[in-house]
């Protein structure tokens, strides 16, 4: 295939900013300006646009309804993308067809199935724990029908060779430090007005919303345990736009900051912002005294190259992705298991804040986690499955 530009297709599961969307948009952005021709391919429902627009071609997957639950709303939704996919490919060729998540895992698998495309990439970010059997499946066929499996951390790559027997290639995350910097700017105040972050408190920030996975509810535990020495801290979370449901877990936290006796809403103690504009990210970062990622599961991590190279403190778990690219003084280490151990690490984060370690950190970590360095490991992936492909009788 030489080394002429390459024509990708980019599947991503939803047009809501989760981490593999903004993992595939970033991907999007550096592929594109290496020259290649990039198209995003999500699933909209009427109104609906990219949370952010990235600047190669976009297709907008049409879906329809209100689904009955989390098995109809991911079957509908990898039936629209066969069926617009279909469409597609009578005018358009791809040399690389790669999806970040199962509903276009399996979509890309009926289609090699049906003759329409010769194989796919798939990335792995993280792996779920269904109850439902159906989707435990598709989550299965999403990455077992690939022809390249890809993991953004070696914690991946390890789990799907020892269970499945899948040899995947780690292909990291990236971070933008032109997006993501501690420089001030005259909006963040206005920023912490509009949502009501109290400007004379420890900010302790959360990003992704409320759910098991996140550790929320014992990240809640451990911020009652900080206010015992910080009275006035204010536990910021965001986000929590997701495809599954959260709603059981989501009521259990509503009924441990009511035994807390913590209130909600802004100025208050606790604060669930929900979904934001992609633009205020950055600015919420900086109004962090300390960013939380106590994670029982994560693929990479993002959040955590996202706060110290926003010149924010980290606490993160003392479980892998992190410890493999974090070092030592990188963050305040935490048990995620122990709400004791968490408050231990916001109040140690709060109380050594350093921005000179924590700029060493963010550089550090930026010169070996750049997004046009993980296209162009893509791209040669891209290229040497394409030519076993080409290979292949």
């Amino acid at each position: 295939m030489s080394d002429r530009p390459l024509r990708i297709a980019l599947l991503t599961h939803s047009v809501n900013p989760r981490g593999g969307v903004v993992h595939t948009l970033e991907l999007a952005t550096a592929l594109h300006e290496a020259g290649h021709a990039v198209t995003v391919l999500a699933p909209a429902a009427p109104g609906q646009r990219l949370f952010r627009t990235p600047p190669c071609a976009v297709e907008l997957v049409p879906v329809h309804g209100t689904p009955r639950d989390t098995v109809e709303m991911v079957r509908s939704r990898i039936a629209a993308f066969v069926q617009h996919l279909r469409g597609l490919l009578r005018h358009e060729r791809f040399d690389v067809l790669h999806t970040h998540d199962s509903i276009g895992g399996n979509a890309l698998a009926q289609l090699r199935d049906a003759g329409d495309i010769d194989g796919f990439v798939r990335t792995v970010h993280h792996l779920d724990t269904f109850d439902v059997p159906q989707l435990t499946q598709w989550q299965h066929t999403a990455f077992a029908s690939a022809s390249r499996v890809l993991c953004v951390s070696r914690l991946w790559c390890d789990h799907l060779a020892r269970e499945y027997g899948i040899a995947a290639h780690e292909v990291t995350n990236g971070v933008d430090t032109t997006r993501f910097s501690p420089q001030a700017q005259p909006a963040d105040a206005a920023l912490a007005h509009r949502l009501g972050i109290r400007p004379d408190a420890p900010v302790v920030l959360a990003l992704g919303g409320v759910e098991e996975r996140k550790n929320t509810a014992r990240l809640l535990s451990a911020f009652a345990l900080l206010r015992a020495t910080h009275p006035r801290a204010q536990l910021v979370i965001a986000g929590g736009a997701s495809l599954l449901d959260h709603s059981a877990y989501a009521l259990e936290f509503q009924a441990l900051m009511q035994a807390l006796g913590f209130d909600e809403g802004p100025l208050q103690p606790v604060r669930l912002t929900g979904p934001l504009p992609d633009g205020d990210i950055p600015a919420l970062y900086r109004l962090a005294d300390v960013v939380a990622m106590p994670s029982l599961r994560e693929g990479f991590g993002l959040v955590v190259l996202e706060g110290l190279a926003s010149g924010a403190p980290v606490v993160a778990s003392r479980i892998a992705p992190f410890t493999e690219y974090l070092a030592e003084d990188d963050v305040s280490w935490a048990d995620p298991l122990d709400a004791g151990s968490i408050a231990a690490a916001l109040r140690h984060a709060l109380s050594t804040r350093d921005p000179q370690r924590i700029a060493r950190s963010a550089s550090r970590l930026a010169q070996r986690f750049s997004w046009q360095a993980s296209a162009a490991r893509h791209v040669a992936l891209y290229r040497a499955a394409k030519q076993e492909t080409e290979a292949c009788p």
